[in-house]
Formats: C-alpha cells, structure tokens, sequence
C-alpha cells in the first residue's frame, strides 16, 4: 500500500529515562522518526509514527550534559504496537517501577519489544526475557548472568531476534537491530534506502561477533573489501570458499582467520547471506519464477531458495513476494485507482 494510504502507521514509542543513553535515542529517531520522501513509491504501508515518553516530565540524560522536556507521558506506551526500553549506563540501577509495569503491560497485550545496548536489563528486570535467547553489551555480560541466570543470554552476538521480543548489543548494533526490523516490516529495498541515507552497512547479520579483532583494516591491501566486492557482483555463480581464498590469495584456513577477525562470520555464512539478500531484492521486484531467482541469485533451487529464506528471513518466498513485490503493489494501486 503506498505512502499516504488510509492503513493506520505502525506506532513506535521509545522509552527515556533519567540516565538514557542519547546514541540510542539518537538512533530511534533516526530509524523510526524521520520523514522519509527517499521511501516514496516504495513503501506498501505508511511510515513508522514515532513518539518518546517518560514517566516523569522531565529527562535527565546520560553523564548530565542535556535535558529533554515535553516528552509524552508513560501512557503513550499503550498504544504502541513497538516498545524500545531505556537503556541502563549504569545497569545495576534498577529501572524505576512505572518503567517495568509499562513494559509488561506492553508485553501482556503482544507488543513488540525491543532494547538498544544495556536495554536487555531493563526488559529482563520487567521479567519479559525469562526462558529467551537474548543478548547485551559485552561488558556488561557476567553482571547480567548474575542478576538473570533464567535468560538465555548470547554474548557473542550483534542482536538476537525471538519474534515478540528482540535485543541488540552495543551502540552500534542498535543500526543493525534497527535495519532488521525495517526489513522486516517494510522488505530489503526499503531497508537499504533508509541504511543509504544513514551511511551505514545495509545489512550485518544478527549472528556476527560483537567483538572483532581488526575492525578496520589498517592498509587497504590487507581488507577484505576488494574479494567481498568480487564476490557480490558473481552470486548467481558458482562460488565456494576456495574461489574468495583463490581471490584474496590465500588459503582457505587464512580467509576463515581473517573472515572471523574483520566481520565476525564465516565465509560460507557471509556468502549465503549475501545470496539471500540478493534473493529478496529479486522477489520484490516480482519479474523473475522462484526458479529463476534461486538461479540468479547463487541459491541453486526454488528448494534451497524456500530453506535459506525461511531460516534467514522467517517466511517462504512467496509469501515475502507477497507482502513485498513491486508488481502486487502496482495492482494494488491501479485497483484503487480504478475504484
């Protein structure tokens, strides 16, 4: 449905909180917040309606240096279809009692949920993480064990996604968390526009390490930039990791090294990954079989197609067509033009 259309916006509300972190609200409004005129013709269904809220009038927030005033109050939190929590700078404070009863109100009634950084603490004091996977800053990891044995906490992650509820780790990952879920409401195209505008990586898978050990290549010779280039413009290839060790020029063993010291991932996972995304970009643009698809895009088969996409993206891939292809959204609009 295009932009403008009489379907109601998915409402975001982010929680602050004396001590909230500004990148990560920062990061909110930037995702879900901005008018977003790059999106038209794009978008099936209206942009995110973005509100912050507080239990208390006014916000003081991390290390004092600003305060926010004339947010809207805690009660926003139940009309949201989205919660972010607050993250916590110092996460052995408890969140104040409003925060947590809003929070598992919001849960109760199958609210999405989501936390940006030290958030994960905020939603597990709330006990809405009890039993789930979930992840937080890798700091912070031993305190949350402690304080949270009941959680399945991941801590070599940038987010973990459990459906109703979703966790990212540090500051940056908050990007990555949010990207996810824009590609998930919205499709990859979408997504990739608004990581455009940000000047950010249009996709880190949510299983790459927090942590790398060479983030950023100190010669230019030395990053692998130049094969994973190569490498995206021949999906539709056969390519294996020998071929991206053949063209780095080096062994298997080292490009392994070196794939987990710069992107967290393996080489076999980043390329699958990349085939996939690939794959999405396909469907949306709805000229292609599935057959033709999983050909072009490196995937094999309509077979291997339907498994990659399930796994990676939760649904099959006419179903991601569907809620996402560009020739729906043209018959769709040329039925409302007709009516």
């Amino acid at each position: 449905m295009p932009q403008g259309s009489s379907q109601s916006a998915h409402r975001v509300v982010a929680i602050v909180d004396d001590g909230s972190n500004p990148f990560e609200l920062g990061v909110a409004t930037e995702l879900f917040g901005l008018r977003r005129p790059e999106l038209d013709g794009l978008l099936r269904a209206p942009w995110y309606e973005f509100r912050l809220c507080s239990a208390t009038p006014t916000v003081r927030m991390h290390a004092g240096f600003f305060t926010l005033s004339d947010v809207a109050p805690l009660e926003a939190v139940e009309e949201a279809d989205t919660v972010l929590v607050p993250n916590r700078p110092d996460p052995e404070t408890p969140p104040s009692a409003p925060v947590l009863e809003a929070i598992r109100s919001a849960a109760a009634r199958g609210a999405r949920l989501m936390s940006f950084c030290t958030g994960a603490f905020t939603l597990a004091a709330a006990g809405v993480l009890d039993g789930r996977r979930a992840t937080t800053h890798w700091r912070w990891v031993e305190v949350f064990r402690s304080r949270f044995p009941e959680v399945q906490l991941d801590p070599d992650v940038l987010y973990v996604d459990e459906g109703s509820v979703l966790t990212a780790a540090g500051s940056a990952a908050a990007l990555d968390l949010g990207l996810h879920v824009i590609r998930k409401d919205h499709g990859a195209e979408v997504a990739n526009t608004v990581s455009r505008r940000a000047v950010f990586a249009g996709h880190r898978d949510g299983g790459q390490r927090q942590f790398v050990e060479r983030p950023v290549a100190r010669r230019v010779e030395a990053s692998l930039a130049p094969v994973l280039e190569w490498a995206q413009e021949r999906l539709d290839q056969p390519l294996s990791v020998r071929d991206l060790a053949r063209k780095a020029a080096v062994s298997p063993a080292t490009l392994h090294r070196r794939f987990a010291a710069e992107l967290g991932t393996t080489p076999l996972a980043w390329l699958t990954g990349e085939r996939v995304r690939l794959a999405c970009l396909l469907l949306e643009k709805g000229e292609l079989s599935l057959d033709q698809v999983a050909e072009a895009s490196g995937l094999g088969t309509a077979s291997n197609l339907r498994a990659h996409l399930r796994k990676q993206v939760g649904v099959s891939p006419s179903e991601y067509r569907r809620r996402f292809g560009h020739r729906f959204r043209r018959s769709a609009s040329a039925g409302t033009r007709s009516a």
